[in-house]
């Protein structure tokens, strides 16, 4: 409940004293009933500053104390003030302004009821102007409480358009960031990959042109990675609020392959050998990816196979083996899949080859360096 301001009281209480000045000067010999209008004079008056302080039921309440002040002024003494119909015209006023139409309704009809059913001139006289300008006032309110709330809901709406038109600005810009990862980075790992090629498969290469190819690898992988450094500003901008993870690695190949084994239902296994030691993170995350490429292959490809990933560390470098019992090489595996895992092993200066798996299946075997300056996000 609010509490009254001074100015609200200071309003009611002038009111009330007009009200009983007005009552004492119309007034002719009452007898006993005097205090009884003294008192409803002063209850159509002076709670006023309730209404107009406090909101919800006790406004509501203290409106409906005020109009039946007013009305059994009326009806049994025919005398109403105008500082009674003042302070009725405010309470349906406000009513209106808070929304709560009906008590203002409700409040309007005892007047009509009097104005059609007195048989006293004055009294319905006093009636019909009441009903008139109380009608008028809640009117009134009842227009200012639609326009505030049309106000308040076009706000609302231009908030929920605007935050609309970020979340697509942001979803725009993270698929950006995705068509030119899809689109640039194949093509510039495909520089790196040729220029690889190109240096190892050309006879009688002057050194000057080995270095040529050793350069524009070298340049294609440094550009490969500040293109997806810069991409992933542009999908952090992108997914504001997004929790993130660190990028991949080895340690995280065993929930992977039980993640595996739960899709397909089948046996996966994981074996590791070798002094297991920590990478780069480049050689890490670029083979989490083969094996993960390669598990979605066999799953694709050869459902229900059992498949075999084995990760053998060595000095100079690491071998990843992928082995499945399924039919072995398809033309359906030679998709994209495979080659994305043989750029990934060579942008990083490693090796890939597929194909058929020793007593049937498929293999996918990589060897990776366990040092590389390229490092792929």
């Amino acid at each position: 409940m609010e509490r009254s301001g001074p100015g609200n009281l200071v309003a009611s209480g002038v009111l009330g004293v007009l009200s009983v000045a007005e009552m004492l000067f119309r007034s002719t010999d009452l007898g006993g009933g005097f205090a009884v209008l003294l008192l409803l004079t002063l209850a159509s008056t002076l709670p006023l500053a309730l209404v107009l302080g406090s909101a919800g039921p006790a406004r509501s309440g203290t409106a409906v104390a005020v109009s039946t002040a007013c009305v059994l002024s009326l009806v049994p003494f025919g005398i109403l003030t105008v500082g009674g119909v003042v302070a009725q015209l405010v309470c349906v006023y406000v009513l209106g302004r808070a929304g709560a139409t009906r008590l203002g309704g409700l409040l309007v009809l005892p007047y009509v009821v009097i104005a059609l059913g007195s048989h006293e001139e004055p009294t319905r006289i006093v009636a019909v102007l009441v009903a008139t300008l109380a009608s008028a006032a809640a009117a009134t309110g009842i227009a200012h409480h639609v326009r505030s709330t049309a106000l308040a809901h076009s706000v609302t709406e231009q908030a929920f358009a605007d935050t609309l038109l970020e979340h697509a600005a942001r979803g725009e810009r993270a698929r950006i960031a995705r068509e030119l990862h899809d689109v640039v980075a194949h093509h510039i790992s495909m520089i790196a990959v040729q220029a690889e090629t190109g240096r190892l498969t050309t006879r009688g290469l002057p050194p000057e042109g080995a270095d040529r190819f050793l350069a524009i690898g070298d340049t294609a992988r440094t550009a490969l990675t500040e293109m997806r450094r810069l991409l992933g500003v542009l999908r952090e901008d992108a997914d504001t609020g997004v929790q993130r993870r660190p990028q991949p690695g080895l340690g995280q190949l065993i929930d992977l392959v039980d993640e595996s084994r739960d899709a397909a239902g089948s046996r996966t296994r994981l074996i590791v050998s070798g002094p297991v030691a920590a990478l780069d993170p480049g050689i890490e995350v670029t083979a989490y990816r083969i094996v993960q490429e390669a598990l979605t292959n066999a799953r694709r490809h050869a459902p229900g196979a059992a498949v075999d990933v084995e990760l053998r560390y060595g000095d100079e470098d690491l071998a990843v083996r992928v082995r499945d019992n399924g039919p072995g090489p398809t033309d359906a595996r030679s998709g994209h899949g495979l080659l994305g895992m043989g750029e990934r092993a060579a942008t990083v200066g490693g090796t890939l080859r597929t194909g058929p798996a020793p007593g049937g299946g498929f293999l996918v075997e990589a060897r990776l360096p366990v040092r590389s300056e390229a490092a792929l996000p």
